[in-house]
This record gives C-alpha cells, sequence and structure tokens, in this order.
C-alpha cells in the first residue's frame, strides 16, 4: 500500500481552500451562514433571509451594528436577533458588507456599486467606526473609476435612480454631471466605448464618431432622470435641436409601443394593463414638453407617430392638441400611412377627426402673409401634401363601413385648389365605388361630382371614360373634355389618333342612356360641367359630336379644308352645348 506524501507546496494550497471553506457563505433554505467552528451569536433578519453571523468582525466596522447590539449581555449564549428589513439594496448588498468586514475579497462594478454604497452608509461603515472601512472605499471608486467611464456613469445613475430617486443626490447628480459633460465634448474627443447599434451602422478603426453617438445609451435611463439630462444639454445651447430631436426619437422608439404594430400583433388596447398604459402616457407627455421649439428639430413622421401613441394611452388634450399643431405644420414631410391613427375605442378603425385637424392646421399656415420664397416652398408643400392625402383617401375607401357622406367630407376638407390634378382623387373614389356596390345614383353622382374631368391626366381619363363604376354623367363630361382636346389638336394642325376607349365609350353611352334616372333640380344646380338639354338627347349630341371628331381627326385633308370643318365642328359642338 503506498502511503501519500504532501510537500509544503501542496499543504499551502490544501489550507487556503480550506479557508476559503470555511468563510464561505452557502445556501440553505432561507438561511445564509459562515462555515466556522465557532458558533454564532448575531441574528440578522432581512426580509425573508436569516443570516447566521458574528458580532466580533461585524462590530468593528458597523457603527449601526454596534448601537443595535450595545444592549445586549455579554454573558448570553443565546445569539442576538437584529432586524435590517430596511436596508438599502436588499439581501445581495447586505452580504456585500458582511464580506467585507469578515475580510472576503468582494468585487465592485457599476451594477452592484450603488446598492453597495446605500447598504455601506445605512450600516455606518464610515472612517470614524474603522479606518479604511467600506464607504471610503467605495466613494473612491465612485470617483475614480465609475465616474471617469461612459457606460459606468449611465449604469451607476439608473442604478441610483431605480433604488431611492432623487433621494440619493450624491450619486445622482455627478453622475448627471459627468454625462453631460461627454455629450457635450466634441465628436472627435470621444474616445470611450459607446453603443450604436443602427441600420447601416459599422465601426471602423478610423471612421468618425457619429454626432448622435450618446443617444442609444441615455435612452436606457429613466424618463425623469433622461428629461434632466436633455435639460441641462439644453440649457448649454451647445447642440443643435435636431440632435435633441434625434435623442428624443431614440427615446420614443425605445419606449412607446406603436399602435400600428401593435394592433397587426394582435395587442388590443383592453388587453394591455392599465399600469403599463400609464407608464406609456407619463413617457409620452415628458417626450412632447422636451420638443425643442424651433422648425424642424423633429421630422413631421416622428411628430405623427407621437400622434398615433397619444390616441392609443389616451393622453391629455393638451398633449394632442400640441401634437396635432405641429404636426400639421410639418405634415408635407409624412406619408400616407403616417396619418391612420387608430381610435382608442377600436384599434381597427381609423380617427379620421385626428387627420383632419392636422390637415386643417397645415392650411392655416396659408392665411399668414409670406414673402414669395416662402411661398413658393409653401406651394411645394400643398403639392407634396395634395398627394399625401389622396393616397390616404385610398386607404379609408377600403373601409366598408365608412358612411359616403362623412367621405365626400373628407375629400373636401382638402380645396380643390390645392389638387393641381386630380388622379389621386379619382383613383380614391373608384376605390371606395368598388368597395361600396350597394351605393345608389344619386351617392355615386355625389362622389364623382367632386373630380373635376379637366384635371386628369389623358391615361387616367382615358381610363375613366372605360370604367363601368363610373355614372353616366361623368362618362359625358369626360368625354366632352376629351372632345376639346381632339378639337384643341387639330385647330393647331395636329392629327389626334382616335382614343379607342372614347369609341367604345360612346357605343356604351346610347345603351346606358335609358337605364339612367333623369337629373334632379338639385343635381342641375351643383353639376357644373352638364349641358342643360334633356338627359337623352345630350347623350345622342355628344355620341354623334365626338363620332364625328374622332373619324375625321384620322383624315388629313388639305388645310384649308382642314379649318374649314374645324369650323364647322366648333359650330356643331355649340349646337350641342345649347
Amino acid at each position: 500500500m503506498e502511503i501519500q506524501t504532501f510537500t509544503p507546496c501542496s499543504i499551502k494550497y490544501f489550507l487556503k481552500i480550506i479557508i476559503e471553506l470555511l468563510c464561505s457563505f452557502e445556501l440553505l433554505w432561507l438561511i445564509r451562514s459562515v462555515v466556522s467552528d465557532v458558533p454564532a451569536d448575531l441574528i440578522i433578519h432581512a426580509n425573508n433571509t436569516k443570516y447566521q453571523l458574528h458580532k466580533f468582525p461585524l462590530l468593528l466596522k458597523c457603527g449601526l451594528l454596534q448601537r443595535l447590539c450595545s444592549d445586549a449581555d455579554d454573558g448570553d449564549e443565546e445569539p442576538v436577533p437584529v432586524a435590517l428589513h430596511d436596508i438599502p439594496g436588499g439581501e445581495e448588498a447586505l452580504e456585500l458588507c458582511a464580506k467585507f468586514c469578515y475580510g472576503i475579497s468582494i468585487s465592485i462594478s457599476a451594477a452592484n456599486l450603488v446598492p453597495a454604497m446605500l447598504a455601506a452608509r445605512f450600516l455606518r461603515m464610515t472612517e470614524a467606526v474603522a479606518k479604511g472601512n467600506l464607504v471610503a472605499k467605495l466613494e473612491a471608486f465612485f470617483d475614480s473609476c465609475v465616474l471617469q467611464g461612459w457606460k459606468d456613469s449611465v449604469a451607476a445613475l439608473q442604478a441610483a435612480w431605480r433604488v431611492s430617486g432623487w433621494g440619493e443626490s450624491r450619486i445622482v447628480q455627478p453622475c448627471i454631471d459627468s454625462i453631460v459633460e461627454k455629450i457635450l465634448m466634441p465628436p472627435a474627443k470621444v474616445t470611450w466605448s459607446y453603443t450604436y447599434t443602427r441600420p447601416g451602422y459599422t465601426r471602423r478603426p478610423h471612421q468618425s464618431v457619429p454626432k448622435d453617438w450618446w443617444t442609444e445609451d441615455v435612452s436606457e435611463l429613466d424618463v425623469e432622470v433622461f428629461r434632466s439630462v436633455i435639460s441641462t444639454v439644453r440649457a448649454s445651447r451647445q447642440l443643435p435641436p435636431t440632435l435633441v430631436g434625434e435623442a428624443l426619437h431614440v427615446y420614443a422608439c425605445k419606449h412607446l409601443v406603436d399602435p400600428l404594430r401593435a394592433v397587426a400583433n394582435g395587442q388590443a388596447q383592453s388587453a394591455a394593463a392599465e399600469e403599463t398604459l400609464a407608464r406609456q402616457r407619463r413617457v409620452l407627455e415628458s417626450i412632447v414638453t422636451m420638443i425643442p421649439a424651433e422648425p424642424g428639430s423633429v421630422t413631421g413622421r416622428f411628430l405623427l407617430r407621437l400622434l398615433r401613441v397619444a390616441n392609443y394611452v389616451s393622453a391629455s388634450s393638451s398633449t394632442r392638441a400640441q401634437l396635432i399643431r405641429q404636426a400639421g405644420s410639418q405634415l408635407h414631410e409624412a406619408r400616407a400611412a403616417d396619418l391612420l391613427i387608430p381610435l382608442p375605442s377600436d384599434p381597427q378603425a381609423y380617427d379620421v377627426g385626428a387627420a383632419e385637424a392636422v390637415l386643417e392646421h397645415f392650411l392655416a399656415q396659408f392665411q399668414r402673409p409670406a414673402a414669395p420664397d416662402e411661398r413658393r416652398r409653401m406651394s411645394a408643400a400643398m403639392d407634396k401634401v395634395a398627394r399625401i392625402f389622396d393616397e390616404y383617401l385610398r386607404t379609408i375607401a377600403l373601409d366598408r363601413d365608412f358612411p359616403v357622406a362623412k367621405f365626400v367630407d373628407l375629400v373636401e376638407c382638402l380645396p380643390d385648389i390645392a389638387r393641381s390634378d386630380h388622379d389621386g382623387l379619382y383613383y380614391a373614389i373608384d376605390i371606395y365605388l368598388k368597395e361600396h356596390p350597394e351605393l345608389g345614383k344619386a351617392d355615386k353622382k355625389r362622389l364623382c361630382r367632386l373630380i373635376d374631368c379637366r384635371k386628369l391626366s389623358p391615361d387616367v381619363r382615358a381610363q375613366a371614360i372605360s370604367n363601368d363604376r363610373m355614372p353616366l354623367r361623368t362618362i359625358v363630361q369626360l368625354l366632352f373634355v376629351e372632345q376639346e382636346r381632339t378639337m384643341g389638336a387639330a385647330s393647331h394642325g395636329a392629327a389626334v389618333a382616335p382614343d379607342r376607349a372614347s369609341v367604345d365609350a360612346i357605343s356604351r353611352l346610347a345603351a346606358r342612356t335609358n337605364e339612367d334616372e333623369p337629373a334632379s333640380s338639385a343635381d342641375q344646380k351643383s353639376d357644373v360641367h352638364r349641358p342643360r338639354r334633356d338627359h337623352t338627347r345630350v347623350a345622342d349630341g355628344v355620341t354623334a359630336a365626338m363620332t364625328r371628331s374622332l373619324s375625321e381627326s384620322t383624315k388629313t385633308p388639305p388645310l384649308a379644308g382642314r379649318k374649314e370643318r374645324t369650323t364647322q365642328e366648333r359650330s356643331s359642338r355649340m349646337r350641342n352645348k345649347e
């Protein structure tokens, strides 16, 4: 049998393991204790955990425990019970302080610094109790390491706020000052690590630091701390408003849910907890108050997204009014989908009133006097808004329950002068007619009367002429416009090819004439382009005139004869209008 011998090095190694085992905490149900031959004489109760410890190492460095154990009899063999249920930082912070008292190495980082510092101050582990105590060591680490770093300052600030809010200003305010100082530093001098995960951005060794490098890390903060950081940055007047607006955009994307995505994922408002909605409401209203007053600091699309969230979380009326006003001034920057604002009561339906209010605030800008350059800019913005709004009408037209009267009112929200062409309006009305086949002839006429046939492009006009959903009266107007186009081209000596859609429409026109009901007196007053004659006779007249016009346009007569026929055609057209 071999006898195992131990060298001095191996003996030291085993002794080290035994000492670490004797001075380590072990979990036994809800009881934590130090493995030692000396029986525990101090029992600390912290929430649901009981600690079996020793007075000698703890009382040397904890002023609070000295006071709590001062009345205990030293000859009493029973352990002294102490209740520390309200210790800040909880059980983990208490264990860090206890390990420090026992001489066990502890690891401190920005993640656990704040709980450990709060617990050490609570236990009065100060220099007055013992030299080199825990509070002094933690404060030195805080000043020399945490405040000098970027991410460590953000993590420590967030931890301090979650534990005690502004009550722990000795940690919160220095962190805020350190963060603001680094934000205001020129990007070329940024040498520390930061988070930047925007799409399309890959950091290279010699790539310059983006100006908004700090926005993503700051978005981790609670909204009140974030507000304090942004307010301090804005007060310095060293950053442009657009950069502050970008920080608000990043924060909103991180903390506010988009109602359109929530509806798409089946997350209706009724299924959301009231606490979650209240938190979203608080974040939204805080962000709105932080939007810089300078125009263009945030985009119109971002403002409309905030308006959707405001509807979803039932924000205050003042918040919604501010968003509507600001979004209206920048409506030309948006898209049609941005105007789809869900109703609070029914996220599947859209709040048309909010979209109308935004459009009204946009149109209100044109009532103010402006310089010529500004007028040109506003005219270009009006063209963009007209296209955006007509595309928005196409989406609304898909709603089978949307009433025709409300749709007409929605179309008329945009003045006719704002639309340079009516192609988009035609498509929206055509979609509405397609989705509402039960509409009567009067409603169809009411809708199509909104279309100015002269503002349709030739391709769209040809499509409308052959569209069976268009009322007969609208097709007559379209044919007149097409006839005028043909006459005008012929009068200038240009040969115009016959429009196949017009020829086909003429052949169908006679068949549909008897099916259409006679026009009422109200229709006659509101229809600007309709001739005064009887409907059947008008249809016959325009059929004959269009047939002659289209057939003669294909011939190539001498110039004199062409002029003579042009005069005759005009006379024929004038007689048909009488």
